[in-house]
């Protein structure tokens, strides 16, 4: 009699085993919303560190992460427009000497 009872033990204990992993393995029903806010409130120390060891090891999956990335905001083999125009960059850039040259003899 007592096999039987260890024996039915065992039967539940691997029925609620499989039944548990069944339950945790089922996707969760979440908006892309969501998900980004949970993974931006969710980065760690260690999952910080982990991704920058993956971009030294390698350099090419950091390299198309950035291209995807930049696909997606729309800026992907455009011309980077660093500082100023050239409008804001004459007015504020120069001095009062520099100014008061013709813009030929200016060198600019």
């Amino acid at each position: 009699m007592s096999d039987w009872i260890g024996l039915s033990f065992f039967v539940l204990l691997i029925a609620g085993v499989v039944v548990g992993l069944k339950l945790l393995a089922k996707p969760q029903k979440r908006t892309s919303e969501e998900f980004e806010r949970n993974a931006a409130e969710n980065t760690t120390m260690l999952g910080a560190s982990m991704n920058a060891l993956n971009e030294l090891m390698n350099p090419a999956a950091a390299k198309a992460k950035e291209t995807i990335t930049q696909m997606k905001d729309g800026r992907y083999q455009k011309k980077r427009r660093e500082g100023k125009s050239e409008d804001d960059a004459e007015t504020e850039g120069r001095s009062d000497e520099e100014e008061s040259e013709p813009h030929e003899l200016a060198g600019g």
